[in-house]
């Protein structure tokens, strides 16, 4: 059954049509996500939707029946209630029924004592018919639901009845998306949910919404977040929407085959057109062929034409190079002491940086880590300890507030007051590669999205050409193909990365060495983010197994042999954990070369390749390399599988 259908939705903005004649459609218990760029209309439609905004023509269908939720991504409470009553008011007709409820009951014991049994009766009818529907509604767990909402979302370290009004923007947007999970919609419509959310928070969410009753709509760009949940993909380009089955990265896969059909399709219609128009005007102008060249006219005049498909809109392009290499040791923190106003915020931190290291600094919100990297990036000082910074150490700090932009100049000032011996166009060369080009550049700062002042930021640090970068949650804000631009640039850098993230793919991907901060200081882990929690499951189990109750000392060699045991299993399904990863990795890489044959030898039929020697010998060359490559593969597959078995 649908629950929701969008017909032909179309909105403008002045004379920028955003959305063009988008359908949408959304059956019960579905997970849906809306994907595309920023400012390609994502919010828009979410708000059409949800009944905010009015479309320009077109129609959203619902069952009179279906209730909708929609929180926004700049939502936020602004109440003089306290956190609890304030989670309360989702709940206003059950407390109701609950008072209710209550004066029924004091009705019957008067009925009862004056020994009136047939108004006792009708009473007694009502109060079961009023309790059935209280029951319902959820009126004998609401108080726990609460509880475990607000557990989920970091407050139950939280007095209850501390005042909405005092806490931070990030809190009141959480405590909002608190409330809208507790209303329980038919469909519920998240514009980025995991904004201000920290990495066990995130997990929470997802297993929650994982088990939720109704279906889902979201906007997010936390990959990890949209793999894990969703189940149907919307992409938002060009003011069209088109569908996809499957969660984030397999609509990239079938976004990519897709492209690639079009494309073959597009080509191959090109070589017909070519082949009859060669046709016409070789054959028009002969009298015993003309006939034929008018048909072959017509048929071309009735043709369908495609339209070349478009790969990707445009990108930004950037890479971050150095001006000189640092010495091999880039940052040594000795027992480090953080405080604001005598009050600690970090105590005793020790850590040791080296060069081309990529460190991610891991750890729930308020622990300190963005102020830990305003300590190592020399914005904040030290309390007690010392920090020592390497030879040609040169440090460019990218703050997730964008504090050091200029908030009274436009774009291009801002970057070139920083460099005013570069010259102009290369200014505008740089801003160009971050998507600010013509009359942008021109922009007031102040007027900028949180994208664009994102963007402009790390232009900034580009033109730096230091060779020890500190991020301060880099991705927040981008888009997901600038957040994939970033993750290349960075890959790509030769200097040394130390950076805060909750955007757990962009971990995995950059981090070569996770540093946890937690109230007990550092600890480190020599891997990517996936194996951080791997050996955080290692731990927690080890951890129950050291709390389970000892046996009597004539045990101990089976609880030795026990933990022995234990331990191999551990070990051995960790080894087939990294095989599996490695079949997959393998697998993807055969895939790719054989297409990349397959290619090459359509090619090589070409005129163009085959009546060329050179090119074609190049060709051959080519294929050859390849074969033998995807031999090996075959081969090291082939041994993995046998150790599967």
């Amino acid at each position: 059954m649908f629950i929701l259908q969008c017909v032909n939705i179309t909105k403008s903005f002045g004379v920028d049509t955003i959305l063009q004649d988008v359908k949408l459609e959304i059956k019960e218990k579905e997970r849906v996500a809306l994907v595309g760029r920023n400012g390609a209309g994502k919010s828009t439609l979410l708000k059409i939707i949800a009944g905010e905004l009015s479309a320009d023509s077109g129609e959203v269908i619902t069952p009179k029946e279906i209730k909708l939720g929609y929180l926004d991504q700049h939502a936020g409470l602004y109440s003089e209630r306290s956190i609890w009553e304030e989670m309360l008011t989702v709940f206003d007709e059950v407390i109701q029924m609950e008072a209710e409820l209550q004066a029924l009951e004091e009705k019957m014991a008067s009925f009862a004592v004056r020994n009136d049994p047939a108004t006792y009766q009708k009473v007694l009818s009502e109060y079961d018919q009023l309790q059935a529907s209280y029951q319902a509604k959820g009126g004998y767990q609401y108080e726990t639901n609460i509880r475990i909402v607000l557990s989920g979302l970091q407050f139950d370290e939280f007095d209850y009845d501390t005042p909405v009004s005092t806490l931070s923007g990030g809190q009141k947007t959480r405590l909002s998306l608190g409330k809208m999970l507790l209303t329980q919609p038919d469909l519920l419509i998240l514009d980025e949910p995991t904004n201000h959310l920290d990495i066990p928070t995130l997990n929470w969410l997802e297993n929650y919404l994982i088990n939720y009753d109704g279906a889902l709509l979201l906007v997010s760009h936390d990959r990890y977040f949209l793999d894990k949940i969703v189940t149907k993909v919307y992409e938002i380009s060009r003011t069209k929407a088109t569908v996809y089955y499957g969660n984030y990265s397999d609509y990239l896969v079938e976004k990519a085959q897709r492209y690639e059909q079009q494309q073959k399709a597009f080509l191959k219609q090109q070589k017909e057109i070519a082949s009859i128009e060669d046709f016409i005007s070789r054959n028009i102008a002969r009298a015993s062929t003309s006939k034929r060249a008018q048909s072959r006219r017509k048929q071309l005049e009735k043709m369908t034409r495609m339209e070349q498909p478009i790969i990707d809109e445009k990108s930004t392009k950037f890479s971050f190079v150095i001006e000189r290499e640092s010495g091999q040791d880039v940052l040594t923190a000795k027992n480090v002491s953080v405080g604001y106003e005598n009050i600690p915020v970090l105590e005793n931190i020790d850590l040791q940086i080296k060069k081309q290291e990529r460190i991610a600094l891991i750890g729930p919100n308020g622990i300190g880590k963005s102020t830990l990297l305003k300590v190592f990036a020399g914005i904040l000082s030290p309390s007690h300890g010392e920090i020592k910074r390497g030879s040609k150490v040169t440090i460019g700090y990218y703050d997730q507030e964008q504090r050091e932009l200029h908030s009274n100049k436009d774009v291009l000032h801002e970057l070139w007051d920083e460099y005013p011996l570069t010259p102009e166009k290369e200014i505008r060369t740089t801003l160009g590669n971050f998507l600010f080009s013509g009359e942008d550049v021109l922009k007031q700062v102040s007027d900028l999205s949180g994208g664009e002042k994102a963007r402009l930021a790390l232009a900034k640090l580009m033109m730096k050409k230091a060779n020890f970068l500190i991020f301060d949650e880099p991705t927040n804000h981008l888009d997901l193909d600038s957040k994939e631009v970033l993750e290349a640039a960075l890959l790509d850098y030769p200097g040394t990365l130390l950076f805060v993230s909750h955007d757990r793919y962009f971990l995995n991907r950059i981090a070569t060495k996770i540093v946890e901060l937690s109230r007990d200081g550092l600890k480190i882990y020599l891997g990517d983010y996936d194996y951080y929690l791997q050996k955080k499951e290692e731990e927690m189990e080890r951890e129950k197994l050291a709390t389970t109750t000892q046996p009597s000392s004539s045990h101990d060699e089976t609880i030795s042999s026990d933990k022995h045991a234990y331990l191999e299993e551990k070990a051995l399904k960790r080894e087939a954990r990294k095989r599996q990863r490695e079949i997959e990795k393998i697998e993807g890489e055969i895939e790719t070369l054989e297409k990349e044959i397959e290619t090459l030898e359509q090619e090589m039929f070409l005129p163009e390749v085959y009546e060329d020697y050179e090119k074609a010998k190049t060709y051959e060359e080519t294929l050859s390399k390849l074969h033998d490559t995807l031999e090996q593969k075959m081969k090291k597959w082939e041994e993995l599988q046998l150790e599967e078995a």
